[in-house]
């Protein structure tokens, strides 16, 4: 029987990429993973109800209230329970300390709605990305799934797709033909690379 690499899925919102991950798996697209834990950086995510609707464990690890080592620390007994061999970061608007990092290398992806190193770093998030990308009048933006280490913003880029920004595009249309086209493309693909480096290696 083929092991298959623990997958936890960290979100903070609707959870749309995991939603796309989530079907990826059910299809067979993620052969050598299994998501295992969803972990919520907010109590009323709608991701967790997807969770629930898939049969896989959501938890809320809510930030407020916590210092950064007291939610760290509630994080990792979660991916510890769990047996997590890798983390994924699917609109994950919570910021993971360098410390934290280390302890998983090579293991925690992260997807951004833009072709690195274009339209990236701080605050740059969700629709702001996509709003920044019109006002530049470029003609291409994209997604990217990157490696994250302990450089902010850095890590290997595993996987980039390009989309054609349309005269007509909002933020809004612009954000979810970035998202069809490339992230939910992308994040199962990078996903299952990884999955399968982890169990044969």
């Amino acid at each position: 029987m083929l092991t298959k690499a623990r997958i936890a899925v960290f979100v903070s919102g609707g959870g749309t990429n995991l939603e796309a991950l989530l079907q990826a798996q059910e299809s067979g697209a993620i052969p050598h993973g299994e998501i295992v834990l969803v972990c919520a950086s907010n109590e009323t995510a709608y991701a967790l109800t997807r969770a629930a609707n898939h049969g896989v464990t959501g938890v809320a690890v809510p930030k407020k209230g916590r210092t950064q080592a007291e939610f760290e620390v509630e994080l990792t007994r979660h991916l510890t329970e769990h047996r997590i061999d890798l983390i994924v970061l699917a609109g994950f608007l919570s910021i993971l300390s360098e410390e934290f990092v280390k302890q998983w290398p090579e293991r925690i992806v992260n997807v951004h709605p833009s072709l690195i190193p274009s339209f990236c770093g701080k605050g740059m998030y969700g629709l702001k990305v996509h709003e920044a990308a019109l006002a530049k009048g470029v003609k291409v933006t994209g997604a990217t799934v990157h490696l994250v280490n302990e450089i902010p913003d850095g890590g290997r880029i595993l996987l980039q797709k390009a989309v054609e920004i349309l005269p007509d595009d909002t933020a809004e249309t612009l954000q979810r033909r970035v998202m069809e086209q490339a992230e939910w493309v992308l994040l199962p693909q990078a996903t299952e690379m990884l999955c399968k480096q982890i169990t044969e290696s």
